[in-house]
């Protein structure tokens, strides 16, 4: 392919995911799917004119790898950890654990009764799809007053991150589940040590280059962390998060003579120039990841009848065991919060990154594509038909009490 219609494409395909933004603003159609559909649409030009997209299988893992931690980033990037918001931190936290035990188990329950699989491993294939994707639902939620925003942005950041640590837990390779929970919560010390030096490091790299290139090279450094951990099986994420969480509350960490040695006056103009380049750089990875998972997918699985009754028992088991976490953490009206749980980047990539000797043997090819469309459609009508109530508009600045 000539090197300047492929420029073409790869910008067209940016400038087309920004207008799908704009556009889900307007119409609370979730940018996902239209990017997913617009794959599918590629992916049928693609044929009918004898052309393919070659290394689809190692592109979209590894975009995926690339966007999680991007995502992950963000999120610790988004938490504030002061400011009077320990009570709706404590119960998001509640929350967000909750919903995923509980979906995990529900949804493992369906696929076990359903396929005859072993319970854990319908446990580890059932983790994907109790995670609540930030990615889809935060942009989503604009339009809600702020409690119930804030509400949202907390729980789906929490649960991405919980969900992660849980799949790291069930897929750690060791003779036992026991086992696996020690090595897990080792490899979680040694890695927490390691954030913190590594915070410092690159909070003091943050506050003093002069080099009018410095996010990059820091955003790489992360990637590097990243990585050596994995190959070590270390909680790779969890170094993202803390960094996030540590660079965005430095308050709470860094003080006295330490503050005068890691920040300089300009450090909140250079924070925030960092989470710019943080957000544009994991709406660039989306915008690829979903146009090319929907190239990858065959038309011909929405045909399949039972993947689309699993993934109907998959979104009700989603709703009901939404309606229990949030009459137990949240407080006033539930709508439009109890549809709110789409299924996402995240989804899709823990679901492809699971171990072979752990996947439900018989599970479906369509079950995945049609549980993220089906949630993101659910959330959306109930985004669609929500109206803001007075006296929320007047209390809205409020916290969750």
């Amino acid at each position: 392919m000539d090197i300047s219609i492929l420029i073409i494409i790869l910008s067209c395909s940016v400038l087309l995911s920004y207008g799908f933004d704009l556009i889900s603003n307007r119409t609370k159609i979730p940018s996902v799917v239209l990017l997913l559909a617009t794959g599918m649409v590629i992916r049928q030009v693609t044929q009918y004119f004898n052309i393919s997209i070659p290394y689809v299988e190692v592109i979209l893992p590894t975009l995926g790898t690339i966007g999680l931690i991007l995502i992950v980033l963000e999120g610790g990037l988004d938490l504030e950890l002061s400011g009077g918001k320990h009570k709706l931190i404590g119960r998001t936290f509640v929350s967000a654990l909750l919903g995923l035990l509980l979906s995990m188990l529900v949804i493992a329950g369906i696929l076990y009764l359903l396929l005859g699989e072993k319970f854990y491993n319908a446990m580890v294939t059932a983790t994907p799809f109790a995670i609540i994707s930030s990615a889809v639902a935060i942009p989503s939620v604009r339009g809600l007053d702020n409690r119930r925003r804030e509400y949202m942005v907390y729980e789906s950041s929490l649960s991405d991150i919980l969900g992660l640590m849980l799949f790291n837990i069930l897929v750690i390779p060791s003779g036992s589940g026991w086992e696996s929970a020690f090595q897990f919560f080792k490899s979680t010390i040694l890695i927490v040590i390691i954030s913190v030096i590594c915070c410092f490091v690159l909070l003091y790299l943050i506050s003093r280059i002069n080099h009018h290139v410095k996010y990059l090279p820091i955003i790489s450094a992360l990637f590097i962390v990243y990585a050596v951990g994995k190959i070590y099986h270390l909680s790779s994420r969890l170094a993202i998060l803390v960094f996030g969480l540590f660079l965005n509350n430095t308050e709470l960490f860094v003080r006295g003579k330490l503050n005068d040695f890691f920040k300089n006056d300009l450090f909140e103009k250079e924070l925030e120039q960092f989470k710019k380049l943080t957000a544009e750089s994991a709406f660039i990875i989306r915008t690829f990841f979903f146009l090319i998972f929907g190239y990858s997918t065959n038309i011909s699985e929405f045909a399949d009848l039972d993947a689309w009754i699993v993934s109907g028992l998959i979104l009700l088991a989603i709703i009901g065991t939404r309606f229990i976490t949030l009459k137990t953490t949240f407080r006033g009206n539930l709508s439009p919060l109890l549809y709110i749980a789409p299924r996402g980047l995240i989804t899709v990539l823990l679901f492809l990154t699971i171990p072979p000797q752990y996947m439900v043997k018989g599970f479906r090819d369509g079950i995945l594509m049609i549980t993220v469309i089906l949630t993101a459609f659910t959330m959306m009508i109930a985004v669609m038909s929500y109206t803001k109530p007075l006296e929320e508009e007047a209390h809205e600045e409020l916290d969750v009490t």
